[in-house]
């Protein structure tokens, strides 16, 4: 294709997304100093018709992108526009007032709501791939026990146990420092492994209590438990949107479900990922995009984060948002739950 029908399709592109009115090749010639007639600007129009990148909403009304088109503009000519020093202190400030986990998912998510006007989706950093940072045991009773598996990324994990014998304060120390000495640092899969020859160390009677300990906190570590999904900026969708109360109660049917929000997030990795329309999965999303890249350590995301919108969105504005936001939170979570 012809750069200068790229630059008509820019121009299209980004005078709906501001306007959401069609575009004619009046506004064109008078708003983007592209050097050619509104005749020559026609013509051009008609060819990106012709190849399903515009489409003419209504007779004698102006032309509008099309999914093919928006594709063609994330992939070869939107580009990505780089944060102030503002935005980027903004978004370094708000993460730094978080206290744990929680509230670092929560601000995330609000903060990208905040920022895109869209819909932010955000996983909660995934257990598998995450380490142990500390095991700790409480005992409740003699024979009643709570034990809390802490991971680098913050994320809280906890059981509560009845023995089949009591337990003494004196065991319980030595199998709390026996197990932190044994995982500490270690990735999840890598728990199971290390905890095979703690149990020999135990005495017969000691054996059936530590037995059940040990073996609960192998199933927490190898237990692939239901993620969790959380979303901000619902009543932006009712904004950004033309969209019909009935589309949008469909949208927003699907955004309910925590298995939909696992999909979207789930091939989120280092580089940014943007579903247009159709190429949505879910049939309540065929109207949205979704912008989406993964969070935390390099070549192995803990989780994902993402906005969903209309296919009608600032891709350039949106891709630097969560990509700027999921580079902070890795950071972040890097520096202060290590």
């Amino acid at each position: 294709m012809e750069s200068r029908q790229l630059e008509i399709l820019r121009a299209i592109v980004e005078e709906y997304v501001a306007t959401n009115e069609p575009v004619g090749s009046k506004a064109i010639s008078q708003r983007h100093a592209l050097g050619i007639s509104p005749a020559t600007i026609r013509n051009e129009m008609s060819v990106l018709e012709d190849a399903g990148l515009i489409t003419q909403p209504h007779t004698s009304a102006g032309r509008i992108p099309t999914d093919k088109g928006y594709r063609l503009f994330v992939d070869r000519i939107a580009t990505v526009k780089p944060l102030s020093k503002a935005e980027r202190r903004a978004i370094e400030t708000f993460l730094e007032g978080a206290n744990d986990l929680d509230d670092i998912v929560m601000r995330t998510v609000r903060l990208l709501a905040q920022v895109t006007k869209q819909v932010a989706v955000v996983q909660y950093p995934s257990l598998t791939k995450s380490r142990v940072k500390h095991i700790e045991l409480v005992l409740l009773t003699a024979s009643r026990l709570m034990m809390v598996l802490i991971t680098n990324t913050g994320r809280v994990e906890q059981r509560v146990l009845e023995l089949p014998y009591d337990l003494s304060e004196s065991l319980l120390n030595d199998l709390r420092s026996r197990l932190n000495s044994a995982v500490t640092g270690k990735s999840m899969s890598d728990v199971a492994p290390q905890l095979e020859g703690i149990l020999a160390t135990y005495s017969r009677n000691e054996r059936t209590s530590t037995a059940l300990i040990i073996s609960n906190l192998i199933e927490m570590a190898f237990e692939r438990p239901e993620e969790k999904v959380v979303l901000a900026g619902t009543a932006n969708l009712a904004r950004s949107t033309s969209d019909s109360s009935s589309e949008i109660h469909g949208i927003l049917e699907a955004l309910e479900e925590q298995v939909v929000l696992l999909r979207l997030l789930s091939d989120a990795g280092d580089t940014m990922r943007v579903r247009i329309g159709e190429e949505q999965s879910e049939s309540g999303l065929k109207k949205t995009s979704l912008v989406s890249m993964g969070y935390g350590l390099e070549g192995s995301p803990l989780g994902g984060l993402g906005i969903i919108g209309p296919t009608r969105m600032d891709y350039s504005s949106s891709m630097s948002a969560v990509n700027a936001v999921a580079r902070y939170v890795g950071r972040f979570l890097s520096e202060n739950q290590a």
